[in-house]
């Protein structure tokens, strides 16, 4: 695995190409892990309406996974779906020969499966049961998925794409055990992302995503109260979007980041700078 591989030909992605203005993703191929909801959907949506055929998994959400492959294919893109454990190094290893089978080709890949110890049946586990979901599912399953991209995209003549989820308070802190939990996790996925990206360069590009307070399923457990306050919290004065973090990821896969690599963008409002 991340075998050295001579001679070492740089990733050429086309920056001039017309089709890109308005279309960036046009005749690639994006996979994107955990896409059944939230972020994920909406990162799945965003690259096919760039123009990219996209291939989605899901854990146990198969009617989510399925409704956003048919929003796919309404905007003229093909879609795959992949029931995928991300955890499990058995399903990583198929995963991606079989996305690059039903859409002909790979090109960027997503990861952005995670652990929800939240809400649903997570949220009543003890701390140290959700310590070993956190880093069994978004670090562990992240390093087994991203080792999986970088063989496949670093043997192809034009590399490829793999952009990682973590979490922009892993810079700041948070008080309280649930954020202690998650820092440990997505600060784990940020240090790793970064070697990453110094092993498979320059024939594949390793970025970070870090979003911050985003309106997904979280957010709608809160009270208005504490939905204002960190709304007033963010110097942009709102809560962020999945489509703002789907924005980042279109622009991260696109060959206008081409000389983009170890970097995390922080889609957080300003919350943290």
């Amino acid at each position: 695995m991340l075998h050295e591989r001579e001679p070492r030909k740089a990733n050429r992605e086309r920056v001039n190409d017309r089709v890109s203005v308005t279309q960036p993703l046009a005749g690639r191929a994006v996979l994107v892990t955990g896409a059944s909801s939230g972020i994920g959907r909406a990162i799945a949506v965003a690259s096919a309406r760039a123009g990219a055929d996209v291939a989605l998994t899901y854990l146990s959400n198969e009617q989510g996974a399925r409704d956003v492959a048919r929003e796919i294919e309404a905007v003229g893109r093909r879609a795959a779906v992949f029931q995928t454990d991300i955890a499990e190094a058995s399903s990583v290893r198929t995963l991606g020969p079989s996305a690059r089978d039903a859409l002909g080709r790979l090109d960027v890949w997503v990861n952005n499966a995670g652990a929800d110890i939240l809400t649903g049946a997570a949220a009543s586990l003890g701390p140290v049961e959700k310590l070993d979901l956190l880093l069994a599912v978004d670090l562990r399953g992240t390093v087994l998925a991203s080792w999986a991209a970088a063989d496949m995209l670093g043997a192809q003549d034009e590399g490829g794409v793999i952009i990682n989820m973590s979490w922009d308070h892993v810079f700041t802190g948070m008080a309280g055990r649930n954020p202690e939990l998650f820092a440990a996790a997505k600060g784990a996925v940020l240090a790793f992302s970064k070697s990453l990206a110094r092993t498979v360069a320059p024939r594949v590009r390793v970025n970070v995503i870090a979003p911050g307070w985003i309106d997904t399923s979280f957010a709608a457990t809160l009270p208005e109260s504490r939905r204002r306050e960190v709304a007033e919290s963010a110097p942009l004065g709102r809560w962020g979007t999945p489509d703002d973090v789907a924005g980042a990821a279109v622009f991260l896969a696109s060959p206008a980041a081409a000389f983009l690599t170890g970097q995390t963008i922080l889609v957080g409002g300003g919350v943290v700078m």
